[in-house]
C-alpha cells in the first residue's frame, strides 16, 4: 500500500477529529468564564430581583425577566407591562450566538397616518396624554418568550420578586418624586392613575409607600397563563375595554396578534479585533453608533487634546443623527443599514470633517430628524457561563400616557408620539417628520434605544442608557471611555454632551466644559447650550476573558446598584 493511499484511509480521520477536538479544547481554555455574576439596575431592589433568580439557579436570561418585571413595579415612571423595549443577548458558547429581541410597541391595527390631525392639524396632546396615544405593549410577551426559549426557571419564579414587591409596596425615592412632578397635570387628569401613583393629588412624599395589588395580580395571571395571561382572556378584555371607553381605539385583535419579532443584531467590525454588536431598526441607535465608531476610527480623537477631542466627535455625531431619518420599522420600510456602514460612504464623511471649523448642519443635505421622550430604563446581567442580556425598556414619557386601566395596575404607553405624526410638519420639540417613521396599522415607532456589546477574544462589555434621542451619544461617549481604557467607573460618569444634527448646537450637562474650552469650542464655530441638569442612567458591566474577571457600574446620576458576586 502506497503512502498516498495511507493518507487517504482511517488513520487521518482520527487525527483529523483528534485536532478539532484540541482546537476545541484551547479555545474553551483561551476565554476564561466569568468568575462572577454581574448586575447593573436603574433601581437596588431590580439589582437583588436579579441577584435573587440568579441564585435559585437562573441564568442571565431568567435574571433579565425578573429584572424587567421588578423594574416596571418601582419604576413606573420609566418601564412597565404596559410599555416595551429592545433586549440583546448573548449565549455563550465556543462561539457565542447573539439575538436581538424587537419587543417594541405596535400601533393598533386601526391607527393611520392622520390619526392626531384635528381640522387638518396635529393635536399634539392627543398623542402625550390618554388612552388614544398608548400602542400595544410588548414587555409582557418579551418575559414570557426570555423565559420559555432561553431561561432555566419557571416564569413564576422569575416574576415571584416583581409580585412580591408590587404587593408589599416599595419606597418612594426622590426619582420617583421629581419624574412625578414632571408629569403631574396629566396624573392628575385620571383618576385611575392619580389614585394609585399621587397622594390625594400631589406628589408622594418621599419614603412614603408604592403598593400595587392589581399590578400583582396581572403579574400572577402572566406567570400561570404565560402570553395568553395578558393578551387574551380577562385581562385583555380589561385592557381593550377601558381603553376604548376613554376614546382609544385598542382592539382584542391588537393584543391577540402582538408578538415580539427576532430580529438579527447589528454587528460591525472594529479595529483590534472588536465588533460592535447592537440594535438593529427599528432602532436608529445602533447604525448611528456604528457610524461614529467607524468615523472615529479614521480620526485621531485619542491623539489630541479635550477640545479638539470633543470637536471630532460631535462632527461624527452630526453626520449619523443627519442620516436616522431614512430609518423606520423594517417590516414597513427598507433600511439602507448597508449603504450607511458601507466604507466608502464612511471614507466621504469624514473627509468631510475640518478638524479646525465646525460644519453647519444646514450645508449639509437634509435628511429629517425626530426626537423621542427620554425617560427609559435599562440594565445588563452576566452569568458565570457568559450568557449576557443587555436591555433598554419604555414607556415614553414619564409616566407613560398617564392612563391606568382599573383593575389591572397597567400604566400604558404614550409611545405613539414616537411615530412622525405630521410629515410635513414638525412634532412637539419642532423636528421635521419622516416618511419612514409615519404612523401605519400594526407598525412600531422608531426608537434610539441601543443596548449593545462590544466584544474581542480578550474581553466583553455592555452598555446602555435611557435618554431618548440623546441615547446614541450616551453609549458612543461611555464607549470611548472602554476603548481608552479607562476604568470602568468611568465610563457611565464621564461628562456627557449631545449633538444630533438639528438644532445645531452641543447640548451638555452642567459641568462637562470649563470656560476656557468653551470659548474654545465656539471659536471652532460651535454652539454650546447647557441642559440646566444632569441627564441619562448608563448601566455597563465588563468581562476579561483572560482571566474571567468581571465588573460592573451603574451611574451615578440614579439610584441604581450594580453588583459582582460569586452566584
Amino acid at each position: 500500500m502506497s503512502t498516498g493511499r495511507l493518507i487517504r484511509g482511517h488513520l487521518p480521520w482520527r487525527a483529523l477529529f483528534g485536532a478539532l477536538a484540541l482546537l476545541c479544547a484551547l479555545e474553551l481554555h483561551a476565554a476564561a468564564l466569568p468568575e462572577r455574576i454581574a448586575v447593573a439596575t436603574a433601581h437596588p431592589a431590580a439589582t437583588v430581583a436579579g441577584q435573587e433568580t440568579l441564585a435559585l439557579g437562573g441564568n442571565a436570561f431568567d435574571a433579565a425577566v425578573a429584572i424587567s418585571a421588578a423594574l416596571a413595579v418601582v419604576e413606573p415612571y420609566g418601564s412597565g407591562l404596559g410599555g416595551g423595549g429592545f433586549f440583546l443577548l448573548r449565549e455563550a458558547g465556543v462561539s457565542p450566538t447573539y439575538r436581538f429581541l424587537d419587543a417594541r410597541e405596535r400601533a393598533p391595527l386601526a391607527a393611520h397616518a392622520d390619526l392626531y390631525k384635528v381640522d387638518g392639524e396635529v393635536n399634539k396632546q392627543l398623542s402625550l396624554n390618554g388612552a388614544l396615544a398608548a400602542a400595544i405593549p410588548g414587555l409582557p410577551a418579551a418575559l414570557v418568550q426570555l423565559a420559555e426559549r432561553f431561561g432555566r426557571l419557571p416564569l413564576r419564579d422569575s416574576l415571584a420578586p416583581a409580585i412580591r414587591l408590587a404587593r408589599s409596596g416599595v419606597s418612594i425615592d426622590r426619582v420617583y418624586r421629581e419624574r412625578a412632578g414632571w408629569r403631574l397635570e396629566a396624573m392628575r387628569s385620571d383618576a385611575e392613575t392619580a389614585r394609585l401613583f399621587l397622594e390625594k393629588g400631589d406628589i408622594p412624599e418621599q419614603f412614603s409607600l408604592l403598593r400595587q395589588p392589581e399590578l400583582a395580580l396581572t403579574l400572577e395571571q402572566l406567570a400561570a397563563q404565560g402570553h395568553q395571561g395578558f393578551y387574551g382572556g380577562k385581562v385583555a378584555e380589561t385592557l381593550v375595554q377601558a381603553v376604548q371607553a376613554a376614546g382609544g381605539i385598542w382592539s382584542l385583535k391588537d393584543l391577540a396578534e402582538y408578538r415580539i419579532v427576532e430580529r438579527q443584531p447589528l454587528r460591525v467590525q472594529l479595529d483590534q479585533g472588536r465588533e460592535l454588536i447592537s440594535a438593529p431598526p427599528p432602532s436608529a441607535g445602533g447604525i448611528a453608533l456604528g457610524q461614529s465608531l467607524l468615523m472615529l476610527q479614521q480620526l485621531p480623537w485619542q491623539q489630541v487634546d479635550a477640545v479638539q477631542r470633543t470637536h471630532l466627535v460631535v462632527e461624527t455625531l452630526r453626520r449619523a443623527y443627519r442620516d436616522r431619518g431614512l430609518l423606520g420599522d423594517p417590516d414597513f420600510v427598507n433600511n439602507p443599514a448597508a449603504q450607511l456602514l458601507a466604507p466608502d460612504y464612511l471614507k466621504q464623511l469624514t473627509s468631510s470633517i475640518d478638524p479646525q471649523h465646525a460644519t453647519p448642519s444646514d450645508s449639509l443635505p437634509p435628511s429629517r430628524a425626530w426626537k423621542e421622550g427620554d425617560h427609559t430604563t435599562h440594565f445588563t446581567v452576566l452569568d458565570t457561563e457568559g450568557n449576557a442580556v443587555a436591555a433598554t425598556l419604555s414607556v415614553n414619557l414619564p409616566f407613560g400616557a398617564a392612563f391606568t386601566v382599573p383593575g389591572t395596575g397597567v400604566l400604558l404607553n404614550n409611545e405613539m408620539d414616537d411615530f412622525a405624526a405630521d410629515i410635513q410638519g414638525s412634532n412637539a420639540y419642532g423636528l421635521s417628520g419622516s416618511q419612514a417613521n409615519s404612523i401605519a396599522a400594526g407598525k412600531r415607532p422608531l426608537s434610539s434605544m441601543s443596548p449593545s456589546f462590544i466584544e474581542s477574544p480578550e474581553d466583553f462589555a455592555s452598555f446602555g442608557t435611557p435618554g431618548g434621542s440623546r441615547i446614541p451619544s450616551m453609549v458612543l461617549l461611555a464607549m470611548l471611555e472602554y476603548l481608552d481604557q479607562q476604568p470602568i467607573d468611568h465610563w457611565p460618569s464621564v461628562a456627557r454632551y449631545h449633538h444630533q444634527f438639528r438644532p445645531d448646537l452641543i447640548e451638555h450637562e452642567p459641568d462637562t466644559f470649563s470656560a476656557a474650552q468653551r470659548a474654545a469650542l465656539n471659536a471652532l464655530g460651535h454652539q454650546l447650550k447647557s441642559t440646566e441638569r444632569q441627564y441619562g442612567n448608563q448601566q455597563v458591566l465588563f468581562w476579561d476573558k483572560q482571566d474571567g474577571h468581571v465588573e460592573a457600574a451603574s451611574d451615578l446620576r440614579g439610584i441604581g446598584t450594580s453588583a459582582v458576586r460569586i452566584r
